[in-house]
């Protein structure tokens, strides 16, 4: 199933209410932290999703009110994650990130039961740079025969620069004799 399916799949279920869409890209290991606008006047049922290659979305954290303690769903209750509001905004800080926490994540709040998405960023963090051993072996061969080149080059100038000099010194020992 592919991305378009999943989101189309994940929203027939969401209203979508003033949404805001952001793309951030993260190295691994680094920390992150998710914002969206919190829309609602009144207290009411905020979470985060995040959204992957999978059929249906992952629920990750709720709370009932930004005043209230923070509900960490099944899969996200490592400490990885961190969820606090303030009266305007809903924060989702990701501690070390990798891989693995690639996807779309999206916030809103359960509202008569039903999902009203204030938000969403879509996050990617990059692969390691693990290099491909041929890359590597071409790389190492190609600055080896490099120097092997500077070398024949350095080693040729001093060779001409040596006849250049006997010749000289021959020419000098003829004039001499010549003379």
């Amino acid at each position: 199933m592919n991305m378009k399916s999943v989101l189309l799949s994940t929203f027939s279920w969401i209203s979508v209410l003033a949404f805001a869409f952001h793309y951030m890209e993260v190295q691994p290991d680094e920390e992150v932290t998710l914002q969206c606008s919190n829309l609602s006047s009144h207290r009411v049922h905020l979470f985060w999703f995040r959204s992957t290659n999978r059929p249906s979305a992952s629920r990750i954290s709720s709370m009932i009110s930004p005043e209230s303690s923070v509900t960490f769903h099944e899969g996200f209750q490592n400490g990885k994650f961190s969820m606090t509001s303030n009266t305007s905004v809903l924060f989702l800080e990701i501690k070390q990130v990798d891989s693995s926490d690639s996807g779309l994540y999206f916030c809103g709040e359960l509202n008569n039961e039903k999902f009203i998405v204030y938000g969403a960023t879509n996050l990617k963090v990059q692969e390691g740079r693990s290099q491909n051993p041929s890359t590597m072996i071409l790389g190492s061969l190609t600055v080896f025969l490099l120097l092997v080149i500077i070398g024949l080059i350095v080693k040729i100038r001093k060779f001409h620069t040596g006849i250049d000099l006997f010749k000289l010194k021959l020419n000098m020992q003829r004039f001499l004799v010549n003379n």
